[in-house]
């Protein structure tokens, strides 16, 4: 092993270069992944220490003891508690105090008339507690609220909203308030949580705007005396409390709270990051790969006089794995440095986004550290495993061979296993999407088919590059058809070197796909579904916002200009033992409205004990006209409903609806999220949509928008996914590049000798660029054309078999502009990849180059 290391060691210092791209793909690979792992125990110990400093006083914490949960949630909804009960709790032994808090949404509106937050993270409201040991909040400037209409407001909230001390504004609760900031607080020290947004009113004021009904709280907030622990306190609570209320711990109130709050969103945060960490990596690999295959290539006569002069398979084995280990090694710590570098970046670029990243310093874990490390490590030697079984195989009388030849990637085997791979790829893919709808089938087929574009490249690459070489070599001459030669004489190298960026544009392509079939599959819903002429949304409709007041839709419904103006209120209940949302509106004019399919039954009956079904639901709850579901609300009630229609279609409908009157002795906070608006007959849409927004404007000014808008506008946030997708997925084309770069420079060492003797006949410094630049070209677009066929079809079949696992409908599109620029980028990451190593080969010097072996 020490002559192997010896080796390793001189091969190294004499050969640096050739291993430069290798350390790069190694070193922003493991830099990827340990900046996520850090960033993400950052995040989740700063939201641990926010929570915990902010909950410290409160020792337990008294609510509903059941919640209803539908499905796709993940926080439960409870009925709020008696607010009188308080009087029962402070008399319990240990007790030092107990006060009532209400809680309910309630969305600030900024000085600039747009709503603040929202966007996912809630938007709370809710009275200020006096005891500061019982108030998460701390006040940081002005006065607590005394009178009607005051509210200290988280002082997050108020920057990104342009408002301070002494602003009167509007709060959607949802109905709108006026209301006057006269104070600015903090959360456990920071001036929000995330981008939640918090509101705080007097108790009037609170149980008036965010209660069904006087004298609700939504919990009791308990402090307990010196000596008692919270489990004591929460152990003497329990036996006093009625039935249907408990008592839990402090801390377990606070890891709950973290959990809605951050928890979700650091899962699927961290999660994201993740998989394009996995992207990287394994673009890296390919790129690791490659170039150890060229070196390995390139020295198969030094490997061959090596084991001539006594060095056994082993030593040549081990010495090449040694190479890789000490690059794998190097390349994997810089990377850890790096990865605390780009969390650091991240920390201070969040604030700067609109995201507030809590300060304080970066949370480094040994495993944070060690799972990179140990990923980078394995990756590269992983990668360098084959190229140097295959150097310990170089037979002794190579050595005497002035050259050798590679057949290896036109083998018939090859193309055999290739072939079969499809085969079996395209049978998994097509059982999960045609036969039995299944992702996890789908899913299978899709891996099986990036095997097998990774088998097949070597045999597909010499019939791709005559094909897209073609047109090169007509139009550049003698440059275009050597630059088409060179990418031909190794079709396993030009393969391997294209196959990082076929991966890297494979990613793309399907997100790509995916986001345009999400975009159809709104325009699909709201061209089938919606009848209207325009809707009113909150502009965080479906996002955590306030919603929409009820009182609206009868406010539009009152002007000459509209026929029907229905509100979509949202409800829950557990329906027949299971957790289902319920929609809440006039079934009468939700009909006139909305396309609902066929129709069994009629939806004007529901009155107090109705309810209508989608057909899916029937169906799965074997129900029809006739039958009755019992209902059980949030507040305990069970009651029984009569099924009195069966409705065909469910996209904006819901798959459940009862109306305003059924649901309003169980109510909590009303809000609708969708108006629905048609207008009279003879009213043109710039006409009444003008007079809609009119009568909006006093009820916090919603968004107003046409029908043919309204579709577009629902799926923004597929474009802000899409553009974070293409930011992440440009590391793995930086590591694409690198590779093909690598490999170019390592492919114009081989062929010293042979740019010397083309200078040396007449060819230009001007020509020998171009050549090496369009090779370049060639192997990228034979990878980009990979990764476009492949990704397009792993996004139908994700499309696919999304459409078959999933109650929605999904409708696939294909966008073939966005396509086109992907190609254009791919091409042009080419054309990049061969710059430095064109201009290398150019300056070369003649002689030399003639002489060279």
């Amino acid at each position: 092993m020490n002559a192997s290391v010896r080796l390793s060691a001189s091969s190294l210092r004499a050969h640096r270069r050739r291993f430069a791209g290798t350390f790069l793909a190694v070193f922003l690979g493991v830099a990827f992944l340990a900046g996520t792992l850090v960033m993400g125990d950052t995040l989740r110990a700063s939201f641990d220490s926010m929570f915990g400093d902010a909950a410290g006083g409160t020792d337990a914490v008294v609510r509903s003891a059941d919640a209803i949960t539908t499905p796709g949630e993940s926080q439960g909804v409870r009925q709020p508690v008696a607010a009188d009960l308080v009087r029962t709790v402070e008399k319990v032994p240990g007790v030092a105090a107990a006060v009532p808090s209400v809680q309910g949404a309630g969305q600030l509106v900024g000085a600039n008339g747009e709503a603040v937050g929202g966007q996912g993270p809630p938007t709370l409201a809710g009275n200020w507690i006096t005891d500061p040991e019982l108030n998460p909040y701390r006040l940081a400037e002005g006065r607590a609220p005394q009178k009607t209409g005051e509210v200290v407001v988280n002082r997050g909230a108020a920057e990104t909203g342009g408002l301070t001390i002494g602003d009167t504004t509007t709060l959607r609760t949802p109905d709108p308030v006026r209301v006057t900031i006269v104070g600015l607080a903090t959360f456990g020290g920071e001036d929000g949580m995330a981008q939640v947004t918090f509101t705080g009113m007097t108790m009037t004021d609170a149980q008036k705007y965010l209660t069904a009904r006087p004298g609700e709280a939504a919990t009791i907030q308990v402090r307990a005396g010196p000596g008692v622990t919270q489990q004591e306190l929460v152990d003497r609570l329990t036996p006093v409390l009625p039935q249907d209320v408990e008592a839990i711990t402090g801390q377990e109130s606070a890891e709950e709270n973290n959990e809605m709050i951050s928890g979700r969103f650091l899962s699927v945060f961290t999660l994201f990051l993740l998989v394009f960490s996995g992207v990287a990596l394994l673009v890296a690999t390919f790129s690791i790969h490659n170039t150890f295959a060229i070196v390995v290539a390139q020295r198969t006569r030094e490997n061959a006089l090596l084991r001539a002069l006594g060095a056994s398979r082993r030593q040549v084995t081990g010495a090449a794995l040694v190479e890789a280990g000490a690059v794998a090694v190097t390349a994997s710590l810089a990377g850890l440095a790096g990865g605390i570098g780009i969390a650091a970046g991240l920390q201070a670029l969040f604030p700067a986004l609109g995201f507030p990243f809590p300060e304080g310093d970066l949370v480094v874990t040994g495993l944070s550290m060690a799972l990179p490390l140990a990923v980078g490590i394995v990756v590269c030697l992983g990668s360098a495993l084959l190229p140097a079984v295959r150097a310990g195989r170089t037979a002794p009388l190579a050595a005497l061979r002035e050259t050798a030849v590679d057949t290896s990637g036109a083998s018939r085997p090859r193309a055999i296993a290739g072939t079969a791979l499809v085969a079996l790829a395209l049978a998994c893919a097509l059982a999960g999407v045609l036969v039995s709808p299944s992702i996890w089938l789908a899913g299978t087929g899709a891996v099986l088919a990036l095997g097998a574009f990774v088998v097949l490249g070597p045999v597909a690459s010499s019939t791709a590059v005559r094909f897209l070489g073609g047109p090169i070599a007509r139009l550049r001459g003698v440059t275009g058809a050597l630059a088409r030669r060179n990418a031909l004489r190794s079709a396993k190298r030009t393969a391997a070197t294209a196959s990082a960026l076929m991966i890297g544009v494979a990613v793309v392509s399907l997100f790509t796909v995916f986001g345009a079939s999400l975009k159809a599959t709104m325009d699909q819903t709201v061209s089938r579904s919606f009848a209207g002429d325009v809707a009113v949304s909150a502009p965080s409709f479906g996002a955590g916002g306030s919603g929409l007041s009820p009182r609206l839709a009868g406010a539009i419904q009152k002007l000459p200009e509209v026929d029907t103006a229905v509100g979509l209120g949202r409800g829950v209940a557990e329906v027949d033992g299971e957790g289902r949302a319920l929609t809440v509106t006039d079934p009468v004019a939700l009909a006139r409205t909305f396309d609902l399919g066929t129709v069994d039954g009629s939806l004007r009956r529901l009155g107090t004990d109705g309810i209508a079904v989608t057909e899916k639901e029937a169906d799965r709850q074997h129900l029809t006209t006739g039958d009755t579901a019992h209902l059980t609300f949030t507040d305990g009630t069970k009651e029984t409903f009569t099924v009195r229609a069966v409705y065909g279609r469910s996209e904006l409908a819901g798959d459940y609806v009862i109306t305003r009157a059924a649901w309003a002795p169980h109510r909590t906070q009303d809000s609708d999220t969708l108006v629905a608006v048609t207008f009279a007959d003879g009213v043109s849409t710039d006409a009444g949509t003008a007079a809609v927004e009119k009568a909006a404007a006093p009820y916090g000014n919603p968004e107003v928008q046409t029908r043919d808008a309204y579709a577009p506008s629902s799926a923004g946030g597929i474009d802000m996914m899409l553009t974070l997708v293409y930011a992440l997925l440009a590391l793995a084309v930086l590591i694409a590049l690198l590779g093909i770069a690598n490999a170019l420079t390592l492919a114009i060492h081989e062929r010293t000798r042979e740019l010397g003797l083309l200078r040396a006949v007449g060819q230009t410094r001007a020509q020998l660029r171009a050549m090496v630049r369009w090779e370049s070209v060639l192997v990228a677009a034979f990878g980009t054309a990979g990764g476009l066929a492949l990704g397009a079809f792993l996004g139908w079949v994700l499309v696919r078999a999304s459409d078959g696992a999933s109650d929605s409908a999904f409708a696939f599109a294909m966008p073939p502009a966005q396509l086109a620029v992907v190609a254009l980028v791919g091409l042009a990451a080419g054309a990049l990849a061969g710059l430095r190593p064109a201009r290398r080969a150019a300056r070369l010097d003649v002689l030399r180059a003639v002489a060279a072996e």
